[in-house]
């Protein structure tokens, strides 16, 4: 499954930056990061799964949030690249 994932998290306190961090890492190693708060890649469906819970034991439900946008596959995504390239990823569509 090829997923888009975004997060906001809140960080107007110190414990919002240690999640935002803690989401930043999570994040990192199941996908690509190509944006500031946005990932991108392949995941089976079991990752996903494991990604969620891992991110939703993170999370304050009443600040935070996460949107995964998810495609069987990749070449049904259309991706246009506007202003600067944040991140080093050859992976773009």
């Amino acid at each position: 499954m090829y997923i888009i994932l975004v997060y906001d998290i809140n960080t107007e306190t110190k414990e919002g930056q240690r999640r935002l961090n803690k989401v930043f890492k999570i994040c990192k190693q199941y996908l690509s990061h190509i944006q500031k708060s946005v990932f991108e890649g392949e995941l089976t469906n079991a990752k996903i799964e494991e990604l969620k819970f891992k991110l939703n034991s993170l999370l304050d439900n009443s600040c935070d949030s996460v949107i995964i946008f998810s495609s069987r596959d990749i070449k049904w995504m259309n991706k246009d690249l506007l202003g600067l390239k944040i991140d080093k990823a050859d992976n773009f569509i």
